[in-house]
């Protein structure tokens, strides 16, 4: 980690921290509120040995990054709302044939074309998943640039350990905002004449390793279902994993809260802004910002000072997508609140805490 700060836009910093945590193949289509990201890359990633591609659509770009992937190539990919929405199917393969890839979504407002303002309404899309069959993918929502850059950093590892997708989901205001970070140092790469040995499942061809020749093959079509079914239940037993490994959160001010706000990314932010305001007039808030979108960390909801609190809200930008999680996850033990905007509009703090006061006046 360099110990100077760098003063960098969101979009240009995620870029940035793909390539120095490995990624060398990027695949992407242009769209705003990232379009920053494929500019930066074409640009960046060919100066230490990468290869950019401006696919013809997000539809191009998704399979190039399965060939890719399917090569044992270290690949990251990048798009907002309706361009993810067109690499669902593609989604759906790479989990399938166990195919890593580094992915990221800065969102905007919808449904459909919808408007280039920060959204938070493509939460079901990347946590339940659009594309066919059984299947999940990891998702990271960073509420700082600095975050987004340490956990991109980190996601290429963890495609390569998990061999399957793994999602950053973010927001047009933090893709488009610019803070202060500390970029982290150089991963080193595997050379090309490497990856056959590094990533035994690769489809690199015929392969000699000790005189024993193995032929490999990556796919996703099983035609047998009992083959078919047995392939779903290991993944599954992977995603079991991931769920006890990956789940991450932190949580602030629950001991004697009255009311809990749970949210994540820039919407977080805007939290411990109206905590503040509560605190003022004598209203004690605390807050959970899941950080893992899917596992959802449960847990972090039995931390909840459960003699003090009276309501949790959920405050998203959208219609109510994460409250649902939150439901699940109190299991009827408190009573679930939303506060929330959509379309691109973002709530102020002293909205939010005026929410959070006309919550806890409606329960006396």
């Amino acid at each position: 980690m360099t110990t100077d700060k760098v003063l960098m836009k969101g979009n240009e910093a995620f870029a940035e921290a793909a390539i120095r945590g490995g990624a060398r193949l990027y695949f992407g289509y242009p769209i705003t509120p990232q379009s920053e990201v494929p500019e930066y890359m074409s640009r960046e990633l060919p100066k230490v040995g990468g290869c950019f591609i401006q696919a013809e659509s997000e539809l191009g770009a998704i399979n190039m990054a399965y060939g890719a992937g399917a090569a044992g190539g270290s690949v990251f990919i990048s798009s907002s709302s309706p361009g993810i929405a067109l690499m669902q199917e593609g989604m759906s393969f790479l989990c399938s044939a166990e195919v890593p890839l580094l992915a990221m979504n800065v969102s905007r407002g919808g449904p459909g074309i919808g408007g280039i303002q920060p959204g938070q309404a493509d939460y079901y899309q990347v946590t339940r998943g659009g594309g066919n069959g059984d299947y999940h993918i990891p998702v990271f929502a960073p509420a700082s640039i600095q975050e987004a850059v340490d956990l991109l950093y980190e996601g290429t590892e963890l495609a390569q350990t998990w061999r399957n997708p793994i999602m950053v989901f973010t927001d047009g205001m933090v893709g488009q905002m610019m803070e202060p970070v500390k970029l982290p140092d150089y991963k080193p790469v595997l050379k090309p004449s490497e990856i056959a040995a590094a990533r035994n499942w690769a489809c690199t061809g015929y392969t000699d390793r000790g005189g024993d020749k193995e032929r490999r093959v990556v796919k996703s079509l099983r035609m047998q279902p009992e083959k078919l079914e047995e392939h779903v239940e290991k993944l599954f037993e992977k995603y079991a994993r991931a769920e006890k490994e990956l789940a991450r959160w932190e949580s602030e001010n629950l001991k004697g809260a009255e009311v809990v706000f749970v949210s994540f990314g820039t919407t977080a932010r805007i939290c411990r802004e109206a905590i503040e305001i509560l605190a003022s007039r004598g209203v004690k808030a605390g807050l959970i910002r899941p950080i893992s979108l899917w596992p959802f960390p449960n847990k972090a909801f039995d931390e909840i000072d459960f003699g003090t609190t009276k309501a949790v809200i959920s405050a998203e930008l959208s219609m109510g997508q994460m409250i649902t999680d939150v439901q699940l996850a109190l299991n009827g033990r408190l009573p679930v609140f939303l506060a929330h905007r959509t379309g691109g509009m973002v709530p102020t703090s002293p909205e939010v805490a005026a929410r959070a006061q006309a919550v806890l006046e409606g329960l006396k």
